[in-house]
């Protein structure tokens, strides 16, 4: 399958239903038990839903700022699906919330959007709504998708006699492909967020380019896992190409339970950001640390032709003969924990660290890495999964549609019909972003290889200049440290010192084991990352690494954290981006500590 020829984001389960009906459209865990929802069922109850939210007193508008805006907070399950169809199909306006962010962060999003009704899955969110609702004079009603005692559950609205449908099929005819279909706001690394406003047509050009990269290893019938959150955009365009190529969507429950789900389902294609491949990776080399004698040989013999992986052949007969043997010995079992049956997985977010692509791919596990972002609907480049079409390293060639150029100072520009129609209600902000010709200025810094492929090296607002007037690209080598074992998570300093610097938070797994050994395992982990011996490790490791890295921007001085940043503790975006503003703030006395 190569196209799909509708223009309107609401027509892909009809057109499923057209071409290849199915009994697992969307599948989700209830009781334990894994439930399928047919095509048929989905569009009935997106046409029960339209009806009730018709009755609701729910109608088009015709201007951006006059469509009602409905929120949405929830984890990845069916309701997702058919609130988002149904609310498409009434040319409302469809605003997702990532449920994590704080009730500032949500306050400000349903005020600038006017949000007029939320919807939540749980009683946790319903409670984050509530605390807000009196600074929301727009905000109507709130409706639970699980049954909640006191709150108003979302069957209520279910119409099963459809009393609206003519009207709403009239309604549905004569919306416009160039129409504003969801606001999606950015996760705000540098502050409150700004509402991204995309069409029908950013979305669903977005989908017809990927359909032919991203589904050649994919066929009806398959099963696709998704996990990654639905207000992302990536697993929301994801989720239209899938179900427009009649591939089953299958719902993990949590991403506590990711592990326990792939093993359930047996996926044959996920997306994912790399910091959860990390985590997998992570937990591979726990397994492999803890092997004995001859298992202990062939896992590492495993892992160093892994990390040699090159594509086309090029490491020579006698590499891929021992890349045969080890396939049978210990990367057969890597599949089997990611449920044997993966032919793709879809990296995006933020850059791949090279050596898992290499190892991944020695091990058949074919690995897509793309890039782009919420105002470019969002895949502006991605690998292709054809031989000597990917690279480590690198994100792939732009799409077809796209037209791409480079800033005099590198900034990554595009242009096409996916790039959004603005941020909302912020003209000026838009004019600084989208130039005269069109061109969406992304703020990343890159260029392209001798074959052609797009290589990322930094965000632009992230690069720093030291003291010494030399420009520091931050993101590459914290990619590069966290290649260490030791090492979990970093962030790279240094803009107006004398030289580069670090916060850095140890993997706690790898501490504790190598405590153990010299014996330090009593030591809390705060006294263990004052510890000489523990600053003389991460020292060697800093040493090794920066052997890789150019003079100027070797890592000279650190700092250990005991803690994980997360999401919850507000340091990472909802994305798993590092909030290096806060960090700065955060850390501001351990940091001019370092420059003492």
């Amino acid at each position: 399958m190569n196209t799909i020829n509708v223009t309107r984001l609401f027509e892909i389960l009809p057109y499923q239903l057209e071409h290849f009906p199915k009994s697992d459209c969307v599948v989700h865990k209830k009781n334990g038990q894994w439930v399928k929802i047919s095509t048929a069922e989905m569009i009935e109850q997106i046409d029960q839903l339209a009806n009730g939210l018709y009755e609701l007193g729910c109608r088009p508008a015709t201007t951006d700022e006059g469509k009602q805006k409905i929120a949405l907070l929830a984890n990845n399950r069916p309701e997702w699906n058919i609130l988002d169809n149904a609310l498409l199909k009434l040319g409302l306006v469809i605003v997702p919330v990532y449920p994590t962010i704080t009730d500032t962060e949500m306050a400000y999003i349903f005020n600038d959007a006017s949000i007029e009704y939320a919807f939540v899955s749980d009683e946790t969110l319903l409670q984050k709504v509530q605390n807000i609702a009196a600074q929301v004079p727009s905000l109507k009603g709130i409706y639970t998708f699980n049954q909640i005692q006191g709150a108003t559950h979302w069957s209520t609205l279910l119409l099963p006699n459809k009393p609206h449908q003519k009207e709403i099929d009239a309604i549905a005819a004569a919306i416009d492909e160039e129409e504003l279909a969801t606001i999606i706001y950015t996760s705000g690394t540098t502050g409150f967020p700004k509402g991204v406003m995309l069409t029908h047509k950013n979305i669903m050009s977005n989908v017809r380019d990927c359909v032919p990269i991203v589904l050649v290893p994919l066929s009806v019938n398959d099963r696709f896992l998704s996990f990654l959150p639905m207000c992302h955009i990536l697993e929301r365009m994801v989720c239209y190409l899938i179900m427009s190529a009649g591939v089953g969507v299958y719902y993990a429950e949590s991403m506590e339970t990711i592990g326990e789900n792939i093993r359930e389902v047996r996926p044959h294609v996920f997306t994912t950001v790399p910091r959860l491949l990390e985590k997998v990776f992570d937990k591979i080399m726990t397994t492999g640390n803890s092997l004995k004698g001859i298992k202990r040989i062939f896992f590492f013999w495993a892992l160093s032709l892994g990390l040699r992986y090159e594509h086309l052949n090029k490491n020579g007969w006698w590499y891929h003969f021992q890349l045969r043997i080890v396939d049978k010995l210990v990367f057969s079992k890597w599949r089997q924990a990611l449920g044997e049956e993966v032919r793709l997985i879809v990296s995006g977010g933020a850059a791949l660290q090279p050596r898992l692509a290499r190892v991944f791919s020695a091990a058949n596990i074919m690995i897509l890495e793309g890039y782009g972002l919420t105002e470019t609907s969002p895949v502006i480049s991605v690998g292709r999964p054809y031989p000597g079409q990917a690279a480590f390293g690198c994100v792939g060639f732009p799409l077809e549609t796209i037209q791409l150029k480079f800033a005099p100072d590198g900034e990554i520009c595009v242009k096409g019909t996916n790039i959004m129609k603005g941020y909302y209600k912020k003209p000026e902000l838009t004019a600084e972003v989208i130039d005269a010709e069109g061109f969406f200025h992304t703020g990343d810094i890159g260029h392209y290889t001798s074959e052609g492929q797009l290589q990322i090296t930094d965000r632009k607002k992230e690069l720093f200049k030291t003291s010494g007037g030399k420009y520091v690209a931050p993101q590459m080598i914290e990619n590069k440290l966290k290649e260490s074992k030791f090492i979990e998570q970093v962030m790279v300093l240094g803009d107006g010192q004398k030289f580069v610097a670090a916060l850095i938070v140890p993997h706690q797994g790898e501490m504790k084991d190598w405590a153990k050994t010299q014996n330090l395992h009593e030591l809390s982990l705060e006294e263990l990352y004052q510890n000489r011996q523990t600053i003389d490790l991460i020292r060697k490791e800093l040493d090794i690494l920066n052997k890789e890295i150019n003079h100027v921007e070797q890592v000279k001085n650190f700092h250990l954290l005991p803690k994980e940043w997360t999401i919850d503790s507000g340091e990472l975006t909802p994305s798993l981006k590092l909030k290096r503003k806060v960090l700065l703030e955060r850390y501001s006395n351990e940091i001019s500590k370092l420059y003492i």
